[in-house]
């Protein structure tokens, strides 16, 4: 059984595909089944995979997201840990080796991500402050922002056991949705190396997919507040809730969309007088 599930999640991304997968096939740690889930690719993707016959997984679903995408396959995935590779993202050679050896000598952290190299465009660029990494209990830190990026991190299967897995009802959004749920439960260690490279900045990325991102994230902090927090993170998602429809609602506003702004304005009522009374 091999010790690492690797999962690629791809929809007609060939352009860059190929080099997603040579640089798993590249890993220094061997001990790996690399997994591609074909969401439904109308492009040459099928030829790309062809190049590497017996080298990994193949498998191909109709169009449903990527949700659907990782669920799938989580669900094939036989190894003791999971890390996810977007496809057009790329990992350092180091990675696998580098997690793998911290997680067992860490036995009882459940998941580790590290820092990252950011390309936009073909060109390296910094990451704001606003999305520096932290270590540790780190939920107050991924209420704000989607601080958990999947292609840099090393799970243990047996934590979507607990948390679930990916959230089908949202289109975008869904890795911001997890973040949340571990970081509730779990403290998320930092690898201080930057061994992935995150590229960007291409048309066919959710972001730019979809206007109002926030509709998704405030579908996910009202979910997280179904669990038990503790009462400053239960007042900290009501206060990220209220200032999310507080944008999305004014924007709706700018595109005379007054009746999805009124829904907002009404969540943004419910949600004051909530953390007015508590």
């Amino acid at each position: 059984m091999p010790e690492v599930s690797v999962i690629i999640p791809t929809y007609n991304r060939a352009s860059f595909l190929k080099e997603a997968i040579e640089s798993v096939l590249n890993q220094e740690y061997s001990d790996f089944e690399l997994i591609i889930i074909d969401d439904g690719s109308t492009d040459n993707t099928k030829e790309i995979i062809k190049q590497y016959e017996g080298k990994l997984k193949y498998y191909y679903q109709s169009h449903k997201g990527v949700s659907p995408a990782r669920n799938a396959g989580l669900k094939l995935a036989r190894g003791d840990f999971i890390a996810f590779l977007d496809s057009d993202d790329l990992w350092k050679k180091e990675k696998l080796k580098i997690q793998v050896e911290f997680m067992k000598s860490h036995p009882e952290i459940m998941v580790c991500y590290t820092e990252e190299i950011w390309i936009r465009k073909g060109v390296r660029v910094n990451p704001k402050k606003k999305h520096k990494k932290y270590s540790g209990w780190i939920f107050d830190k991924v209420v704000p922002i989607c601080l958990l990026s999947l292609s840099s991190a090393l799970f243990r299967k047996k934590l979507f056991e607990e948390v679930g897995v990916f959230d089908e009802n949202l289109p975008a959004c869904e890795d911001y949705d997890l973040g949340l749920r571990i970081a509730c439960k779990y403290p998320i260690h930092l690898i201080k190396e930057p061994l992935i490279i995150k590229r960007g900045g291409h048309p066919d990325q959710l972001s730019k997919k979809y206007w109002g991102m926030d509709r998704f994230r405030i579908m996910a902090l009202e979910k997280i507040l179904k669990e038990n927090l503790r009462k400053e993170w239960r007042e900290l998602v009501i206060k990220e809730i209220i200032k999310k429809c507080t944008i999305l609602a004014n924007g709706c506003l700018k595109r005379n969309k007054k009746e999805e702004a009124e829904k907002y304005f009404k969540k943004i009522d419910i949600y004051t007088k909530f953390l007015n009374q508590s």
